[in-house]
């Protein structure tokens, strides 16, 4: 069933996806240079390695000159890039590797080779069932750069956050279920739609009407 959700849910998308692309394209195309879409390997079920499907939000090669994961006011993230973050329509071509079996709806989030090689033996457990797009440690660190410190990212990031992650990964994989995963959905959906109205109440704050 799962499978079969995964499947329905990539191909509904995937029209939407169609659809956006052209104008996605144009737009990052226009505010920097470098390729439409972000292609960074990442650990699947079992270990093994595949290639992520996003669209670019950063400068071209950004991986190369700081942490594999963005921070708050990273300067590396273009000016459209940080807008289809907001909205997270850069995570929207993830619904490729869907399609191709390489990632599910719902799941741990894949996580970059150099961090899953920091996980304990414990901790590899979360590589037995596919990565996916939103999961509970998803939902439960939706703003996540805000926790960061970017003098000491990695650090904190492996010292800190991955047992976290994991903790809320390892409950969901003894869990799993159907409707334990549309659950997840929705409130994936409601948290990305809490997090727009709160961004602009505080930018209604900060700019007051006269």
């Amino acid at each position: 069933m799962k499978r079969l959700l995964d499947i329905m849910v990539s191909f509904i998308g995937l029209w939407l996806l169609a659809l956006i692309t052209p104008f996605v394209a144009l737009a990052i195309t226009l505010d920097s240079k470098g390729p439409i879409f972000y292609r960074g390997v990442r650990v699947g079920r079992n270990g093994k390695l595949f290639k992520i499907f996003k669209f670019r939000t950063m400068i071209d090669g950004a991986d190369r000159c700081g942490p594999k994961l963005t921070y708050r006011n990273d300067p590396r993230i273009t000016g459209i890039g940080a807008i289809l973050r907001r909205l997270k329509i850069d995570e929207l071509p993830q619904l490729i590797n869907v399609f191709l079996g390489q990632m599910s709806t719902v799941g741990p989030r894949p996580e970059d080779p150099q961090y899953v090689s920091h996980y304990t033996k414990g901790q590899r457990a979360i590589l037995s069932v596919k990565p996916g797009i939103t999961g509970p440690a998803q939902i439960h660190y939706v703003d996540i750069e805000s926790h960061m410190d970017p003098s000491k990212f990695d650090e904190q990031y492996i010292d800190e956050i991955i047992p976290e992650k994991f903790r809320f990964n390892i409950l969901y994989i003894q869990n799993r279920s159907l409707s334990l995963d549309l659950k997840i959905l929705w409130r994936t959906f409601l948290s990305l739609f809490r997090s727009e109205i709160n961004r602009v109440r505080n930018n209604n704050k900060n700019h007051p009407s006269d």
